[in-house]
């Protein structure tokens, strides 16, 4: 079995789906893919891209928390389970146990809004999300946008700083801004994403990572801020640095021996 992500949750970038599928296919190998960072956000049909298994949740598109959603293909081919919690026998055998039935409800209603306001909520998201990253490129030397410009999601996006510590970055806007230097899943960590290393980045610009997510309550106005406060932050950090000022001097960092006292 192949298993993927629709979309990569820090830098945004979408798979290449139908391909991908299409090779499964070829090769007789069922295909899963997890898309909770994309149902909701971008036309999903797992059907028509030859996804025979997908899981997705409620919290991603604005519905409770505790609450997900399992494709499973009935045909073409037929995808047999085997249920990991014994008794009652519910969901047809997939998962015993009492339904969250508020959470489901929740969830429906979520979805259902999502459908309806999804193109709307892309366009302007995708807006908001360049207008933001192209001031800050304008504003700032050495930003680097991680991932591609033209296979990602509208509200996504991940930015290198050179030589600025991507923690020490977010400790400068009094906890005003809400971003991170990697996936929630690996917050608890100290080494650098293994998604951007895995793309090739050094660990020195890995480590200097933002990831960004705008949302429906998102305004003109928080990117703004969010852009003077990047702005105003990336400049302190880089005064404060003597590694942004030999870079400056013209020094090749590659070709400095480090030592520890």
């Amino acid at each position: 079995m192949v298993s993927l992500m629709w979309a990569n949750n820090e830098t945004g970038v979408i798979q290449d789906m139908k391909a991908i599928g299409q090779i499964c296919e070829k090769h007789g190998v069922l295909f899963m893919s997890d898309a909770t960072q994309a149902v909701g956000k971008i036309p999903v049909h797992p059907r028509e891209v030859g996804v025979h298994i997908m899981a997705f949740t409620g919290h991603k598109m604005y519905g409770p928390k505790g609450v997900g959603a399992l494709y499973v293909s009935r045909k073409q081919p037929r995808v047999k389970l085997t249920a990991q919690m014994d008794g009652g026998g519910h969901e047809r055998g997939m998962r015993s146990g009492t339904l969250n039935v508020p959470g489901i409800v929740g969830f429906g209603k979520a979805a259902e809004i999502a459908k309806k306001e999804m193109q709307q909520d892309a366009e302007r998201l995708s807006r908001l999300r360049d207008k933001l990253e192209l001031a800050l490129m304008a504003s700032l030397e050495e930003v680097y946008l991680n991932g591609t410009r033209d296979s990602r999601m509208p509200h996504v996006t991940n930015l290198s700083f050179k030589h600025v510590e991507g923690e020490g970055l977010m400790m400068t806007f009094n906890q005003n801004i809400a971003v991170s230097s990697g996936s929630a899943c690996t917050s608890a960590s100290l080494e650098p994403s293994y998604v951007l290393v895995a793309l090739g980045l050094g660990d020195d610009l890995a480590h200097s990572s933002i990831r960004f997510s705008l949302g429906r309550f998102t305004t003109e106005d928080d990117v703004d801020y969010a852009i003077q406060a990047l702005t105003q932050g990336v400049n302190h950090m880089r005064d404060l640095s003597p590694i942004w000022e030999m870079y400056k001097e013209g020094i090749d960092l590659s070709t400095v021996t480090w030592s520890e006292h």
